[in-house]
């Protein structure tokens, strides 16, 4: 079909869409009610049992008897009327009860079994579900969030029940514009798009990593107070490179290997211009892509659209946070950050965006000056699955490379390229040891004992990667082995350790999920037209500045 054939039939679908809304709002004798959302009225035109099984406006028997007669509910319901914390008692009672009996046999954590019974509140009743979330928000997001969305995405062919967000796909290519009028909310704020290709550090789950943008949205409402019915989860399935999902006969993806290239990019172009187009205003978050594409995507987008990438941004703005609380809780003053010696194992997209958004940190506290920024550049060692990167190296990623060591410095250090972790370790001593790598237990034994010669009373560790099986270490290790004064973080929650004679190690978590809310509700509360790295980097100060530790 040529494009000119294409636009007529894309223009007349709209057409046919606009005036079946137009003549919908326009019916006579249509019963129209209004329920509040905030400041903002919205017009139901459901009532009876539409209104019971939409998700959106169920509110069960919370529904008042005047309600009930507008709506027609009357005898749709039993007669009591139910405050929305006695709604919530009777869940809790309920949920602890099942909890337990809800696993699929004993291969199924309890973690699951509570997904599985939030999402079946959240599939009838909306309102009720973030309700019990808001409440329990400690006990309930790392049910919804990591480290168990890890384990949804990996089994979300199986789980899934009913669809929630969107889905376009490579099959989709010329239709997208159309396709966003099928979304029923007039007004979108939040968009969290994944293309599952890179799902927290358990690799490429295809269509499944939708799991990820439905957990990442349930925060924006439970965190940040974004209005559930104004967001989004996307998945954009152009293929898996994943085999064992390619040759499942129940996967519900595209079962072909990935697009690349420029069809790739045609088909994250038409999606960006698409709900754009409806939705001149909304925020679009990536999430979870393949180093690969992250950061093209990135500078790709990120003059023209609201959006911002996590991994790379997010995760930057978390890391500069702790660290500078790092920085703080050694006793020096913040000045002294510029000088801190880091270790960062893993390149990826989190890696290297952290070490960029660290390296600009430093470089403006110096004076933000060419030198200044050579400066804070030399701080950093970063290694890679091949050990450290050096200019030696061939082929080197091209987002690699401003970190790349120069070959007579680390000669001098009694280093060389591709030098294992635990030899960068004991010849650097750093202050710091960031974990981004993905590679669960990659601080041993021995990377550990290196850190106990750490030129800093208090050495700092960030194990960041998730889920929790993908922690560089644990705090436990951490303790036991390097020492009390220790400064941990990591990117799941852990609890706190217990070091005896009174003494407890603390268990920070250092996740996006501190950061990425106020981001979404920061740029649509400003009306900015673009997120920044500045406004990242300016959140994650002023949090230090501004919180005790």
């Amino acid at each position: 079909m040529s494009n000119f054939c294409r636009q007529i039939k894309l223009s007349s679908s709209l057409i046919r869409r606009l005036k079946h809304r137009s003549s919908n709002s326009m019916l006579s004798g249509r019963r129209s009610f209004t329920t509040t959302e905030g400041h903002r009225p919205s017009l139901v035109h459901k009532r009876s049992l539409d209104i019971l099984h939409d998700p959106w406006f169920n509110k069960g028997t919370a529904f008042s008897m005047t309600e009930r007669d507008r709506l027609d509910l009357r005898g749709l319901l039993p007669p009591t009327v139910m405050s929305h914390e006695m709604q919530i008692e009777r869940f809790m009672v309920d949920l602890k009860r099942l909890e337990v009996n809800a696993r699929d046999g004993p291969s199924d954590p309890y973690a699951l079994a509570k997904w599985r019974i939030l999402n079946r509140l959240h599939d009838r009743n909306e309102t009720m579900y973030y309700k019990v979330l808001i409440n329990n928000i400690e006990e309930y997001a790392p049910i919804v969030y990591t480290p168990t969305v890890g384990l949804v995405c990996q089994n979300y062919s199986g789980l899934f029940r009913r669809p929630r967000g969107m889905y376009f796909s490579a099959a989709d290519r010329g239709e997208m514009m159309s396709m966003v009028y099928n979304w029923p909310a007039e007004q979108v704020d939040m968009i969290v798009v994944t293309d599952g290709s890179r799902i927290l550090g358990l690799g490429d789950l295809g269509v499944q990593g939708i799991g990820i943008a439905i957990g990442k949205l349930d925060l924006y409402v439970a965190a940040a107070g974004i209005n559930p019915q104004r967001v989004l989860p996307v998945m954009i399935d152009v293929g898996t490179n994943n085999e064992k999902l390619l040759k499942d006969p129940l996967y519900l993806g595209l079962q072909e290997h990935r697009l690349d290239g420029d069809e790739y990019l045609a088909v994250i172009d038409e999606f960006m211009e698409a709900v754009f187009t409806r939705w001149p205003h909304v925020i679009v978050q990536f999430e979870d892509f393949q180093s690969k594409w992250a950061f093209k995507l990135l500078q790709r987008y990120r003059s023209t659209y609201r959006m911002f990438n996590d991994d790379v941004q997010g995760t930057a703005g978390v890391a500069i946070a702790g660290l500078l609380g790092a920085v703080r809780a050694q006793g020096k003053p913040m000045i002294d950050f510029p000088k801190q010696k880091i270790v960062v194992a893993g390149a990826g997209s989190a890696g290297i965006g952290v070490v960029n958004a660290l390296r600009k940190t430093m470089a403006r506290m110096l004076g933000n000056n060419e030198s200044a920024f050579d400066s804070a550049g030399s701080q950093f060692w970063v290694v890679d699955a091949e050990g450290l990167i050096t200019e030696a190296r061939d082929n080197i990623d091209p987002d690699a490379r401003p970190f790349a060591r120069k070959v007579k410095e680390i000669d001098r250090q009694g280093l060389r390229e591709g030098a294992s972790l635990v030899e960068v370790v004991k010849q650097v001593k750093p202050d710091v040891l960031l974990g981004l790598s993905a590679v669960g237990g990659l601080f041993s034994k021995e990377v550990l004992e290196a850190l106990k010669d750490s030129t800093s009373t208090r050495p700092a560790i960030f194990a960041m990667s998730n889920p929790t099986k993908n922690a560089e270490c644990t705090p436990e290790e951490a303790f036991s082995i390097v020492g009390d004064n220790v400064i941990f973080a990591s990117g799941s929650p852990f609890k706190d350790v217990d070091l005896g004679n009174g003494h407890i190690g603390h268990c920070n978590q250092g996740n996006n999920m501190y950061l990425f809310p106020g981001i979404g509700l920061g740029t649509l509360l400003s009306g900015s037209r673009i997120i920044s790295d500045g406004m990242l980097q300016a959140a994650a100060e002023w949090f230090v500045l501004n919180i005790s530790f």
